[in-house]
């Protein structure tokens, strides 16, 4: 408070008033603007809002979970929206959400949900059984927008979810046309949140800019290629969650940068940062470094349908050509182990007995041979953002280059827009593009199915791999309950893979995240997608 030259005793005593009661409530006071001026938990002082500046290195494509598929957007509506079940704290275990309790038939065909009373949506509209009949008709009846639905929920035209009815006002009845070992898993990924029925009627395609969840934090503001703004629900059903007022998702492309943006205390959090950086922030007394369970895979897809990666035995070549030790060596510090598989080993049915490829230039050039390859240039697409999976698209499309140049193969390394990166890559645009893969719940059915199945092309299928045999494989193991013989169907479907090479599987890695000490309670979760409810900032 500026100090004020006081001409009469009243204005005195009304100056000491009002401090006195500024005082009193200054505890609760709350910024709840759409502009933002903090700079992070450093600037923060007792009593002051509890802010936390989160930097990534991209924008969400939208905030409406049903219809997109990255990871950015997920990051944010993890904590707009909530789902029927949560998966652990630190794992992807089962754990209550929006519903209570439930409870499954004998022959896996009925679920049967008891959900959360007294809950409401961001706009008032009250949570209940006639809220999730709504959120799952929307899903099935627009398959074709609902990518992750499509990739779970549908068999070519069949759909797994019969019908959803509801019983009461809090009672839930899924009918299943067939029995599916990771439903409940599914039902707890982030594109399984459940929206207001309000919003979504009102203005569906609104709802990816405008998001109406349950959860912890409610949306304020987007400015695209910056920040995304979320408050504090100040009425989430859970008491004393979440712990922080407000928090700004700060999209700084370039991983220097980010760094720089932590160490000067302009954000709390950064996410995707290069593994080389790690003895910088293990170094800074003011920093702490937070580690994600490894559970993705990096892979070079080669579109099927597109020359030359339409021959079988060029898309093996590349797999020859590419030397992944070295990309791990040079690109991962020590944070990631090389690839022969679509999956990572800590996923249940992982075939550690495919050999894959070895790195063997000579090889791959008599291939290329055999495949009477014409030496027409490719297209090589470097992802423009740093992923979990990969903390540098355009220093590993350059190695990757250069290996395939050394065989004979040219290429031109091209990028767009994350958005449209995404897009055009769905369509079958590229030739050859960097991508990856976190693993939504723990499941091979999630990498396996979801990515290489031909039900999928159109939505995770970006390669338009389509195996009939394999079908036949991944749809039997979405049915078969016994553990051993479902994993022994997925190891074989692996064997498949990797003959038929429709990607160059290149990593798995440990993904570093890097906080300011003052943030207590980050957990960073192996889906990617960090719940900040009990995320706190030091005062």
């Amino acid at each position: 408070m500026k100090k004020k030259k006081l001409w009469t005793l009243g204005v005195m005593l009304l100056l000491i008033l009002s401090t006195i009661l500024a005082a009193c409530g200054g505890s609760d006071t709350k910024d709840t603007g759409s502009k933002d001026t903090s700079t992070g938990g450093d600037t923060a002082s007792s009593g002051d809002p509890k802010i936390l500046v989160y930097g990534r290195g991209g924008d969400s494509v939208a905030l409406d979970p049903a219809v997109v598929t990255d990871g950015e957007s997920f990051t944010v509506t993890a904590n707009i929206y909530e789902t029927l079940v949560n998966f652990g704290e630190k794992d992807v275990t089962i754990q209550p959400g929006l519903a209570k309790s439930w409870e499954a038939s004998e022959d896996g065909l009925t679920y049967t949900f008891q959900l959360e009373e007294g809950v409401k949506f961001h706009d008032g509209t009250a949570f209940n059984a006639e809220a999730v009949v709504k959120n799952i008709e929307r899903w099935k009846s627009g398959a074709d927008k609902h990518p992750y639905f499509s990739s779970q929920f549908l068999i070519g035209d069949k759909q797994i979810i019969e019908s959803v009815t509801a019983e009461g006002d809090y009672t839930v009845v899924f009918k299943l046309s067939q029995p599916q070992a990771p439903f409940l898993k599914n039902l707890a990924m982030s594109p399984f949140a459940i929206a207001s029925p309000t919003a979504f009627e009102a203005d569906e395609e609104g709802l990816s800019a405008n998001p109406v969840g349950t959860g912890p934090f409610k949306f304020v503001s987007w400015v695209r290629n910056d920040s995304i703004t979320i408050e504090k629900n100040p009425d989430y059903y859970i008491d004393g969650y979440p712990k922080l007022d407000k928090v700004i998702y700060r999209s700084i492309p370039e991983n220097s940068a980010r760094l720089n943006d932590l160490l000067a205390g302009n954000i709390d959090v950064a996410d995707g940062i290069s593994p080389s950086d790690k003895a910088t922030i293990e170094g800074d007394a003011n920093l702490q470094l937070i580690e994600r369970p490894s559970m993705n895979v990096g892979y070079l897809g080669l579109t099927v349908t597109r020359p030359p990666f339409d021959n079988v035995k060029v898309r093996q070549a590349v797999n020859y050509a590419i030397n992944k030790q070295a990309l791990v060596d040079a690109f991962y510090e020590g944070l990631a182990e090389p690839a022969k598989n679509p999956m990572p080993p800590v996923i249940s049915g992982y075939n550690d007995e495919v050999t894959g490829y070895t790195y063997d230039p000579e090889k791959a050039k008599a291939l290329l041979a055999e495949a009477g390859y014409d030496g027409k240039e490719i297209e090589l697409w470097a992802m423009p953002v740093p992923r979990p999976y990969m903390p540098d698209g355009q220093k590993v499309a350059e190695a990757i280059q250069k290996n395939l140049e050394d065989v004979g193969i040219k290429s031109k390394i091209v990028s767009f827009e994350w958005a449209t990166y995404l897009e055009k890559a769905q369509n079958g645009e590229a030739d050859a593009f960097l991508l990856g893969w976190t693993g939504d719940n723990g499941d091979a059915d999630n990498f396996l199915y979801t990515l290489l199945d031909g039900d999928n092309i159109g939505s995770n299928n970006y390669t338009f791999y389509d195996n009939q045999e394999l079908h036949k494989l991944l749809t039997a193991a979405q049915t078969e309950v016994d553990e051993d013989k479902r994993n022994e169907l997925y190891k074989q479907a692996q064997v498949i893979i990797s003959e038929d090479a429709p990607w160059v599987p290149l990593a798995h890695s440990t993904p570093i995240l890097a906080a300011n000490k003052k943030v207590t309670n980050y957990i960073a979760h192996p889906t990617g997608s960090d719940r900040l409810d009990a995320v706190d900032i030091q005062q």
